[in-house]
């Protein structure tokens, strides 16, 4: 749990890194000034030196975490394959992180670095979520508590989320919250039609997610399975209103940052909904 935690709270600050215009108030990497890996008073960068290093310097709590996680999963359970591979991932995941994050530094925060480094994010995110998820599941084998076609429609349903969050950045990465507060990079799509593709990928996820409520309630045999998925339709109904919202209310920067952590919800969300479609079915 500790590892979700913080692999979300390190989306939501590095939000608000980019919501500040903070992307550069540590203008190297990986020292935050020449000669120097704190940020010193001398800076031109102001506050947003402070905004930068904190979420640098919450990389090394989530790789101590992700650390602590694989210790967890060798030292008290059956090192099953499920738990130790999405733990691991996790811990390679922050490395790549950090080398990412130096090259979105060093390219003046090059509009498509930042968004691979937030796609790389959610997918630390969701294997973090699926060690969790599967420490809370009995051994062995599981069968599937759907029919074959209801984990085709999930496969595909998630599928869709991926594309969801790529044309996300995209439009943010169109739009005006660049990450810096005087040299913003942008991508050359028009921001408008950006957000239109968006929300018409938005809307074909929302009727996949309610063909997965309906047909896990009708043929689900497992309550958790049903409970899962219509978790995934409340936070997708949310993060649409936040969506619709932020768009008629011009980007304002509180809820651009809602919309990134129910981003990260979601995801979180879809993994459990994935793990559930298999387990030990009940009478419910």
């Amino acid at each position: 749990m500790a590892n979700v935690v913080v692999e979300v709270l390190i989306v939501v600050t590095g939000g608000l890194v980019r919501l500040t215009g903070s992307g550069l108030g540590c203008p190297s990497w990986p020292k935050c000034t020449p000669g120097s890996y704190v940020p010193v008073r001398e800076q031109a960068e102001g506050f947003h030196k402070y905004i930068e290093f904190g979420n640098r310097t919450l990389t090394g709590l989530v790789g101590f975490v992700a650390i602590a996680a694989i210790l967890a999963i060798w030292q008290w359970t059956d090192r099953r394959r499920a738990l130790v591979v999405p733990a691991v991932l996790v811990l390679v995941g922050v490395a790549v992180q950090a080398i990412l994050g130096g090259i979105t530094v060093r390219t003046g925060l090059n509009p498509a670095t930042v968004a691979a480094h937030f796609l790389v994010s959610m997918g630390l995110v969701a294997a973090a979520t699926a060690a969790f998820v599967e420490s809370r599941m009995p051994r062995g084998h599981r069968a599937l508590v759907v029919p074959p076609i209801v984990r085709h429609l999930a496969w595909v349903t998630t599928a869709l989320a991926g594309v969801v969050l790529v044309l996300g950045t995209i439009v943010t990465g169109s739009g005006p919250h660049s990450g810096d507060a005087d040299e913003p990079a942008r991508l050359s799509f028009d921001p408008r039609s950006a957000s239109w593709l968006h929300a018409d990928s938005v809307m074909l996820f929302v009727g996949l997610v309610v063909a997965m409520v309906v047909a896990t309630h009708l043929v689900g045999r497992s309550a958790h399975v049903r409970d899962a998925w219509r978790f995934v339709l409340l936070v997708t109904l949310a993060q649409g209103a936040v969506g619709y919202t932020q768009y008629f209310t011009k980007l304002p920067e509180a809820l651009v940052l809602i919309h990134m952590l129910l981003a990260t919800m979601l995801v979180v969300a879809l993994v459990n909904g994935l793990k559930h479609l298999r387990g030990q079915g009940d009478a419910r």
